[in-house]
């Protein structure tokens, strides 16, 4: 597949390594050659330094027979025109564009984004995506990532093991007949900072962090059973007014369980507007960094605080002073992934990392075979694939023990019809379940074998 990648940022990046590591014929543009030499360096890829939405650069970084174009700059605007050029001048038939400005996203524009009209495929919203692991975020309180897959039947959750977790150095194969009716998986184990899919051997030890997929009627028991305590979050406080503060607040406005939410945002414009938007939500005028306004927003009494903000540091400091001021749980939003590491030290209880969410949310449209979610897990170390398994897959009619899947490849579930299964060695495949993959990175490309019926995209 030939792909072109405007933008060199780093939702450009990973989708370049993940997808020249796949071995995709890769070429990436941007207006700044430093990042494109880097780009070309470090990675199998082509490099074009210039303006995405020009002809003659498109041209250049082989349009004329591309398969796929992702527009990804920093520009929206940039990456509408990019997509238009693309399809009017070189009729590439797939274009991906990511739009930040929430003007561009109205439902009353629903149709400006069709062939006759701007012709982009797939809009990508990062404010929209980030929004939502905000929420899932706040769903699973106990966890350090999660992701709903299969309908809201089954959910990815991260957990951090500490000694207390009941089920420490056990080999995984002892669960099934410890806890014979739990619809869980252990799909993935990270320790000492390396990611691995596990065997039936492998046992779990303090410090390491490992991904379940779970039935959502099971994620209570599961995290019990994992040594989590669960609690309802009902008092939350938003630290940043903005895009993503203000679609979490709308959302939990609308539960029926009625959170009590307080968003304290710095500008006094994006309050006003916020306040002006929202009907049972508390916007407070001030620093989030602020004590006098921690206070006033009754912080100690809070279950969760949300920092949001579009600056990091701002987000970590703020989430560290909310832990001082015995705020149970800290979620930052953090866009620099050099800064991760750092949330365990500080005892941030989880992050955001909009890069993955949008990385997730593009490969979702590229992935061959009829694929229905992606989460990317890590820093592209590996993913959680949700696909429906055709008739002509070579999963197909086959028991789970039968299939020949990688080292690095865990079923987590199968859906049959409305019902969600956990998956057994003498569990049968049929043409139209639905599958949930967990693969490392390097396993991908055959994972996608496994699920394609043809060349085609779906």
């Amino acid at each position: 597949m030939k792909v072109i990648i405007c933008g060199a940022g780093q939702v450009g990046w990973q989708i370049a390594r993940q997808l020249s590591g796949e071995k995709n014929d890769v070429t990436i543009v941007d207006v700044n050659a430093d990042l494109v030499r880097r780009a070309t360096e470090a990675l199998d890829v082509q490099g074009v330094a210039g303006f995405a939405s020009y002809p003659e650069v498109l041209a250049k970084a082989g349009a004329r027979d591309a398969d796929l174009i992702i527009a990804a700059t920093y520009s929206d605007e940039v990456n509408m025109v990019t997509c238009q050029v693309a399809h009017s001048v070189f009729g590439v038939t797939r274009k991906i564009a990511r739009l930040r400005a929430q003007e561009y996203l109205r439902p009353a524009y629903g149709d400006l984004y069709s062939e006759n009209r701007l012709p982009i495929d797939v809009v990508i919203s990062p404010e929209f995506e980030v929004a939502e692991a905000a929420l899932q975020r706040l769903a699973a309180p106990a966890t350090f990532d999660t992701e709903i897959f299969m309908n809201g039947k089954a959910q990815l959750l991260g957990l951090a093991l500490s000694e207390d977790c009941p089920v420490l150095n056990t080999p995984l194969r002892q669960l099934d007949g410890l806890f014979p009716t739990l619809r869980a998986i252990v799909v993935g184990v990270r320790r000492d900072g390396r990611l691995f899919a596990p065997d039936a051997n492998d046992q779990l030890y303090a410090q390491d962090s490992a991904y379940i997929f779970v039935h959502s009627e099971d994620v209570n028991r599961a995290l019990e059973i994992f040594g989590k305590k669960t609690k309802k979050q009902e008092r939350v406080i938003i630290i940043g007014g903005g895009n993503v503060g203000l679609a979490v607040a709308r959302a939990l406005e609308s539960r029926s369980d009625r959170v009590r939410v307080k968003i304290i945002e710095k500008s006094r414009e994006r309050a006003e507007i916020a306040a002006d938007a929202l009907e049972r939500t508390i916007v407070l005028n001030g620093d989030g960094m602020d004590l006098d306004i921690l206070n006033e927003a009754a912080i100690d009494k809070a279950d969760v605080v949300l920092a949001v903000t579009d600056d990091d540091k701002t987000n970590i400091l703020a989430a560290v002073r909310a832990k001082q001021l015995n705020c149970p749980m800290a979620i930052a939003l953090v866009n620099d992934p050099t800064l991760a590491p750092l949330m365990a030290p500080l005892d941030i209880d989880a992050y955001i990392n909009p890069r993955a969410t949008t990385v997730s949310s593009i490969l979702r449209h590229i992935r061959h075979g009829k694929v229905r979610a992606i989460y990317s897990v890590g820093d592209g170390e590996a993913e959680m694939i949700e696909a429906q398994v055709l008739s002509t897959s070579p999963l197909s009619g086959r028991l789970v023990r039968e299939i020949e899947f990688p080292e690095g490849v865990l079923v987590g579930g199968v859906m049959k019809g409305d019902k969600m299964v956990k998956p057994t060695g003498d569990l049968r495949i049929d043409a139209g379940d639905v599958i949930a993959l967990f693969a490392m990175a390097g396993d991908i490309a055959e994972v996608e074998r496994l699920l394609q019926v043809s060349i085609d995209f779906f």
